[in-house]
């Protein structure tokens, strides 16, 4: 698949197949994403992939909005993208040189390549912004100099052929 087929075929899936994840195939699509751009190539980017079926239970369950909770509990596999707090958008003497929250500019475009990289190896991915970041955080443990970004579901996915006209 060339970029010009992965980035115009690229949906965001939200029918999924429960069929497992492997955790290879996860690392490779996180070493084509650390190859994003980040500000001053600080890389602040970091990954947790969730595929225990309780803790993905308890984030449908108490952590997301309906529209989001029936993608989770659809899916095999949920990446909790989260980034070092405090390092983007500063120079090495510690002085700003961009506006704070720089750093989900970073992220955003990490997600973004994320996804493009597990479409070439043939899943389905849904980027996800409202959830209780507090409760999440909590239940997975982040620790204090990292905050969540996103959610991202990832999975085999059901092909629904539509026609889109641009």
């Amino acid at each position: 698949m060339n970029v010009n087929e992965c980035i115009t075929s690229r949906r965001s899936i939200r029918k999924y197949k429960p069929d497992p994840v492997d955790h290879s195939l996860i690392e490779s699509i996180v070493s084509m994403a650390s190859y994003s751009p980040s500000w001053k190539n600080t890389q602040i980017t970091r990954y947790i992939a969730i595929d225990d079926s309780s803790i993905l239970k308890k984030i449908a369950d108490d952590c997301t909005p309906v529209y989001n909770s029936n993608i989770i509990q659809q899916s095999p596999m949920l990446i909790a993208v989260t980034f070092i707090k405090g390092r983007c958008g500063f120079e090495r003497d510690g002085s700003y040189s961009k506006e704070d929250r720089w750093q989900m500019f970073d992220t955003g475009a990490a997600c973004q390549t994320f996804c493009l990289a597990a479409k070439e190896k043939g899943l389905g991915t849904v980027i996800m912004g409202i959830f209780d970041e507090d409760k999440i955080t909590e239940l997975l443990e982040i620790p204090e100099e990292r905050e969540l970004a996103a959610l991202i579901a990832v999975c085999l996915f059901i092909l629904i052929q539509l026609h889109f006209h641009r």
